[in-house]
């Protein structure tokens, strides 16, 4: 009964604006306001997380983007620090500056030229700044339907409670 409602509410929030939800929500019992409210918050945080990791993965590329700049200044068997992990390094030569091993995902590395790898960081990070944006105003349209379901609900609880 409650998820058919919770569709109500966000049908008549996308359709007719707030006021038209604020309606749909007086309608509803505690309990169905108290169930939306959880799942609309359970929404807005796994919102969150993904816009945490959207971030961290488009600052990892930048940085990847920023090392390849680095690396094309280098001249060959310049000796330079390789890492292994974040904190591990081992010593190096460069010995071809114009190819790069790019980590496509899943332990998958291909061999490109400087320029291609460039590229493909470059269109990686628009790709994750574009999806960081349309998560972030759903996540924004998500709270708001929360504050509004959490207010509908402390209005209600109000209500419902004998005045003392």
């Amino acid at each position: 009964m409650a998820s058919g409602s919770r569709g109500a509410a966000a049908g008549a929030g996308a359709a007719g604006g707030g006021m038209a939800r604020l309606q749909e929500m007086r309608k509803m019992s505690i309990d169905q306001l108290r169930s939306i409210k959880e799942q609309t918050d359970l929404e807005v945080n796994l919102l969150q997380d993904s816009l945490t990791k959207i971030r961290t993965a488009a600052t990892r590329l930048e940085a990847a983007s920023s090392a390849l700049n680095d690396l094309s200044l280098r001249p060959q068997g310049k000796k330079i620090l390789v890492p292994l992990t974040a904190s591990l390094y081992v010593p190096g030569y460069i010995d071809d500056s114009e190819k790069v091993l790019v980590d496509v995902g899943t332990g998958y590395f291909i061999e490109k030229t400087m320029a291609e790898g460039k590229d493909y960081c470059e269109r990686k990070v628009n790709l994750l700044k574009s999806n960081f944006d349309e998560l972030l105003e759903m996540a924004n349209k998500k709270k708001s339907i929360a504050d509004e379901v959490g207010m509908a609900l402390q209005a209600k609880l109000r209500q419902s409670s004998p005045s003392t």
